[in-house]
């Protein structure tokens, strides 16, 4: 059997008209109802039946029924409300399971839209699926209402299908007109053709063709689906309330999703109107993310809740979404499906993610996209804009996906064609960093790996000002309605907390190399953790991150040359003057130095409203949504004091609480324990069994190359495998997870998952210092993988460690891994005996004994 035998389509006559069907046919029928594809349907299955072929009805409209069963096939019934990825992968792995030679008949795609309501996903579907059938010597029958789609859905059809034909049923007549048979060609072809029992009788006089065409509806352009239902809903804000909800949740479930906690949240805030404006900025169609929509409910939460507390003080926002559509359309307009489908099975998973980054990475936009990316660009002007990731998974009760995603800024600075590449190729980065390590680990961790997660894209106006050659603002920065990080008894947890930087907030949502960012305690907001008067200046800020206007990119300036020009505010509503420094630089004779200063905020912490204000903002939202919650923000001042605080982002904020109130146990002798200390840890309240302490000694480590230090961390990586599901405490000098070895041990966050405690040891004369991250993107991964943190500041008074407690135990490292005992002077493994780890917030008394 080769692809050029000819196969019949069950009637003699039709088939002599098309030169009859060929393996590898994708045959597509515009009907005016389902009635009438099944007039065709029928003799086509009674041919295959007769031919001994393998019958398959793939059913998923709402339609009635057109093939029952005990017709001697075998039907498939598939969910489509499960939405575009969910579908075309089911009719993908059906399609490989029947393998070649199978003859499909598919139900009407037009009852896709009551799923969907998007003509753009069911062209789509149609370019992913057909191929593959063609490819597989298949037969499938498809149908799609006439006058329904859009023409550039129909333009996509036409060119991916082998067979497009018309359909009419004229005073109970049936015509059929080809408008495309793939390579086959006769002068009569192309004409209307009756069909009269199995003859077809081509209509060639061009007074019967006008008499047959005249009697039907040519549909004129047609808006896609998607726009139809949102320009009718508009009209809908004219009549009751009752109504305008119905239509609200309909409209919802497209923007934002539904059966989750988020929705209801978004049913009981936004009315109608809200969600038309919240439309009628999306490029595209599909959901907006869970990026978007945490953001904007946010907003509209303290707008309502606040009593006009809060409005006075929010700055608006003018954001734009990007439709989830454009992330499948973009893969499958590019002809990268196949490979997504093949990413996405548990042996693809990694195999091919590096493939499929680098390829999105340099992919093209549809032109009506690119129209659309240009007139949002317009619109901006040379505004700086953030492209962020806003997935559907993200920001939603359960999955922060905390810095696994890219956020890329745009300065906006050169040519109209600079500025849109600069954007588009921003949108590219976004949408590969879903095939990043660090978000697959993620995702396969959580057991997310088989979930839909396409990637929308949240736009938003930078916010700040410009500052001769940089742009940001006053201050940034991220804040938590609960705060674990409770450095004495005076400290209350449900005041929240601050991490606050000047400048954008990149500084603190990650950790800082060299820098440190102000923990602010938002029920005593002067309060400074961890840091003797003469530590100040060295843990604080020293470095802003800025936007250049110059260098047309996100770049950092130091502190003195940003405070050295004018910042429309005074100085020292953010900064203090170093008196020591400056004292110290006058006895050196240096009397024409500018004048030092520190970030502490004290001004703006002690003499404006700002801490209250987000106390309240924290408390508020908070309550609303019955879950501590985790915001970014910026803030800009005026002269006159007044400020405005902008609301990037919100998400709940996944920790496990304090815990029960802990017994410490009582110690006949220091020496009796591990360690132990004041405050210092985030976690809460624990008693947790230690099977194995894996301890990176501080010199031997300090003493390794560059690239030795690279292999330390790998190793840190396979024993943190090679140990999963124990008990297991890692300690190593300055920071996890840092870029800088010379700072600390550069592992990622999946090389350090499977630990139960980590902790960072300080050592001021080595050089090495913890940094206590609390409401980073670190610290979120701590917390959802529920690991406890430690920090032990060596030397510092109520700090004990006694580290020969464990290396004077075996070492494990050549059991474990007995190719790396070259570093065995480095890493000691021990494995413990009755090893116990207790922690209570109320006293910050930690102990491991």
């Amino acid at each position: 059997m080769d692809r050029h035998e000819k196969i019949s389509t069950g009637l003699k006559g039709f088939d002599q008209a098309i030169d009859h069907l060929r393996l590898g046919d994708n045959v597509v029928w515009q009907v005016d109802s389902i009635a009438c594809y099944k007039r065709l349907v029928d003799p086509y299955v009674i041919q295959a039946k007769s031919d001994q072929r393998r019958l398959i009805y793939v059913r998923f409209g709402n339609h009635d029924p057109i093939l029952e069963e005990g017709q001697e096939l075998t039907i498939y019934n598939i969910d489509a409300r499960k939405g575009f990825e969910s579908f075309a992968t089911q009719i993908h792995n059906l399609v490989k399971q029947e393998g070649k030679r199978a003859f499909y008949v598919f139900d009407c795609l037009t009852d896709l839209l009551e799923y969907w309501y998007s003509d753009l996903m069911i062209g789509n579907f149609f370019k992913v699926t057909c191929p593959y059938l063609y490819e597989l010597d298949t037969i499938a029958y498809f149908a799609i209402k006439r006058n329904v789609h859009t023409y550039s859905t129909i333009a996509g059809i036409r060119e991916t299908t082998q067979l497009l034909l018309d359909l009419y049923s004229v005073n109970d007549k049936i015509y059929i007109h080809p408008l495309k048979v793939w390579q086959r060609y006769s002068p009569t072809m192309f004409f209307p053709h009756l069909i009269l029992g199995q003859e077809a009788v081509c209509i060639t006089a061009s007074s019967e063709a006008a008499e047959l065409f005249s009697s039907i509806h040519r549909g004129e352009e047609r808006l896609d689906f998607w726009d139809v239902v949102f320009s009718n809903a508009r009209e809908v804000l004219q009549k009751p309330l009752q109504k305008q909800e119905e239509v609200k949740k309909i409209l919802m479930t497209l923007l934002i999703g539904n059966d989750s906690k988020m929705y209801d949240l978004c049913n009981k805030y936004f009315s109608l109107y809200d969600i038309l404006e919240i439309a009628s900025r999306e490029i595209g169609t599909g959901f907006i993310g869970g990026k978007s929509v945490g953001m904007l409910l946010a907003r509209k939460i303290l707008v309502t809740e606040g009593d006009e507390r809060f409005s006075a003080y929010l700055e608006p926002h003018d954001s734009y979404y990007l439709g989830s559509d454009i992330f499948y359309t973009y893969i499958v307009q590019n002809g990268w499906w196949r490979l997504r489908t093949k990413q996405k099975t548990e042996e693809g998973y990694y195999q091919y993610a590096k493939e499929l980054k680098e390829k999105l990475l340099h992919g093209k936009f549809p032109e009506n996209i690119q129209e659309q990316f240009i007139q949002m660009l317009e619109y901006f002007g040379q505004s700086p804009i953030i492209v962020r990731s806003s997935s559907l998974l993200e920001d939603n009760f359960g999955n922060a996906f905390a810095g696994k995603y890219e956020s890329v800024f745009c300065v906006n600075q050169g040519t109209p064609k600079e500025r849109y590449e600069a954007f588009e190729q921003a949108v590219r980065i976004v949408y590969a960093s879903t095939m990043n390590e660090d978000a697959l680990n993620y995702r396969k961790n959580r057991g997310l790996s088989e979930k839909d997660e396409q990637m929308a894209v949240l736009v938003q106006r930078v916010s700040g000002d410009y500052y001769e050659e940089n742009f940001y603002p006053h201050v940034a920065g991220v804040g938590n309605s609960s705060n674990l990080y409770v450095w004495d008894q005076s400290v209350d947890m449900d005041a929240g907390m601050l991490r606050l930087v000047f400048g954008l907030g990149t500084r603190a949502v990650d950790r800082t190399e060299g820098d440190y960012v102000r923990i602010v305690s938002l029920n005593d907001p002067l309060r400074v953790p961890l840091v003797n008067f003469e530590d100040q200046k060295k843990f604080s800020q020293h470095y802003v991150d800025v936007l250049s206007l110059k260098d047309n990119t996100l770049t950092n300036k130091s502190l003195e040359d940003v405070l050295t020009g004018d910042i429309k505010v005074k100085k020292t509503l953010f900064a203090s003057i170093d008196y020591q420094t400056a004292e110290r630089l006058r006895e050196l004779g240096y009397t024409n130095k500018k004048t030092p200063y520190i970030l502490d905020f004290a001004k703006l912490l002690k003499d404006t409203s700002f801490a209250v204000l987000m106390k309240d903002i924290l408390g508020t939202l908070s309550k609303v949504y019955d879950y501590p919650v985790d915001i970014e923000f910026t803030a800009n001042f005026k002269k006159d004091g007044s400020f405005k605080v902008n609301l990037l982002q919100c998400r709940p904020l996944q920790t496990k609480g304090l815990g029960k109130s802990i017994e410490m146990p009582k110690l006949n002798s220091l020496k009796d324990c591990f360690f132990r200390s004041k405050g210092n840890f985030m976690g809460g309240n624990i008693r947790l069994p230690i099977d194995y302490v894996v301890f990176v000694k501080m010199e031997d480590y300090l003493s390794l190359s560059e690239q030795e230090k690279y292999t330390i961390a790998r190793l840190i990586g396979r024993i943190n495998s090679e140990l999963k599901g124990k008990k297991v405490m890692l300690m190593g000098p300055g920071r996890w997870g840092t870029t800088t070895p010379s700072l600390g041990i550069p592992v990622s966050f999946t090389e350090i998952c499977n630990m139960s405690v980590i902790c960072e040891m300080a050592s001021g004369e080595l050089g090495f210092m913890p940094e206590l991250s609390y409401g980073s993107h670190f610290f979120q991964d701590l917390v959802e993988t529920d690991i406890f943190y430690v920090a032990l500041f060596d030397g510092k008074k109520d700090v004990e460690l006694y580290p020969e407690k464990v290396l004077n135990l075996n070492n494990q490292l050549e059991v474990l891994l007995p190719e790396a005992s070259t570093y065995s002077s480095v890493i000691h493994i021990a494995k413990t005996k009755g090893m116990e780890i207790f922690s209570d917030i109320l006293t910050q008394t930690l102990l491991c004994r």
